[in-house]
C-alpha cells in the first residue's frame, strides 16, 4: 500500500522505493504509539500522503523533468483499455499535489472522502472540492483526447 500510493504520486519508482522505506523507518521510531491495525493502516496512509507532497514539492524546486521522461511504474493491473489506463495516469500524474493525492487515496485506495479528509488531515469540503474539480479536469482532458482520436 505503501510503494503503491508513493509510485502512483510521484511516478518514480526509485524515489518511491526510497520514500517507502523511510515511511517505514519511521513506522519503527513510532511503533510503541501504534494501537491497533485500523490505526497502523491510518497512520501510514497519513505518513506516505505527506512525503508524497513534501516529495514532488523537493523535486519542483530541483530540476524539472518532463511526464515524458519520467518512467511508467511497473506495478501489474489488469486493465480493461491500456492506452486508455495509461492516458489517464498520465493526465492524473498533472493534477496539482494536493489533489492529486485526494484522487489517489480516494481511487486507488478506495477511501472514503471523510477518511481522507482524517488521513489528510484536510476538511471534508476541501476534499469533496479537490475531488469534483479533479474529475471535472480529467473528464474535459479525456474528452479533448478522444476527440482528438475520433477525427
Amino acid at each position: 500500500m505503501v510503494f503503491g500510493i508513493a509510485c502512483h504520486f510521484l511516478r518514480d519508482r526509485a524515489v518511491a522505493e526510497e520514500l517507502a522505506q523511510d515511511v517505514f523507518l519511521e513506522l519503527f521510531q513510532h511503533l510503541p504509539s501504534i494501537k491497533s491495525a485500523d490505526h497502523l493502516k491510518y497512520w501510514l496512509r497519513r505518513v506516505v500522503g505527506n512525503r508524497c507532497i513534501d516529495a514532488s514539492r523537493r523535486r519542483k524546486r530541483g530540476h524539472l523533468v518532463g511526464l515524458e521522461d519520467v518512467p511508467e511504474p511497473t506495478a501489474t493491473t489488469v486493465e480493461v483499455d491500456p492506452l486508455l489506463a495509461g492516458t489517464l495516469e498520465r493526465y492524473v500524474g498533472t493534477l496539482p499535489e494536493a489533489a492529486r493525492i485526494v484522487v489517489i487515496l480516494r481511487y486507488q485506495e478506495d477511501l472514503s472522502p471523510t477518511e481522507i479528509a482524517d488521513v489528510l488531515d484536510m476538511p471534508l469540503n476541501t476534499v469533496k472540492s479537490h475531488l469534483q474539480r479533479s474529475l471535472a479536469m480529467l473528464r474535459e482532458k479525456l474528452a479533448r483526447c478522444l476527440g482528438e482520436v475520433s477525427v
